[in-house]
């Protein structure tokens, strides 16, 4: 095998990918406000384009009515959060859950102050 995929084979699987897209994006618009769910920013016109559909469990068959396996990521946001998994992946380490994130220790100008009332 030459490892070439076939040019008719991905279009359909493209117009497929598209066509199964179109129906949940178009569900998922009409149910939730046109907000990036982790940064917050607002889209309208020809920017709500740039607002696209992330699946909570990544499972792009999973697409309840009530959409409770769907948040509106940007196009920024919905990259990182798939490069997040991609780099977990190519570490062999799980993703970290949010509530179980370490919270940081290390103070780098902890010491500032005392240097700076050296200094005068």
């Amino acid at each position: 095998m030459t490892g070439k995929v076939n040019p008719i084979a991905q279009s359909e699987a493209g117009r497929n990918r598209e066509q199964r897209e179109k129906t949940y994006r178009d569900k998922a618009l009409k149910l939730f406000p046109w907000i990036c769910a982790r940064c917050g920013r607002e889209f309208s016109g020809k920017r709500l384009r740039e607002l696209t559909v992330h699946h909570k469990d990544h499972n792009h068959d999973n697409n309840p009515q009530d959409g409770s396996n769907w948040e509106l990521l940007c196009l920024f946001c919905h990259d990182n959060e798939h490069s997040r998994g991609l780099n977990s992946e190519y570490y062999d380490e799980p993703l970290p859950d949010e509530s179980t994130r370490p919270t940081a220790t290390f103070k780098p100008f902890a010491g500032l102050e005392a240097l700076l009332k050296k200094e005068k």
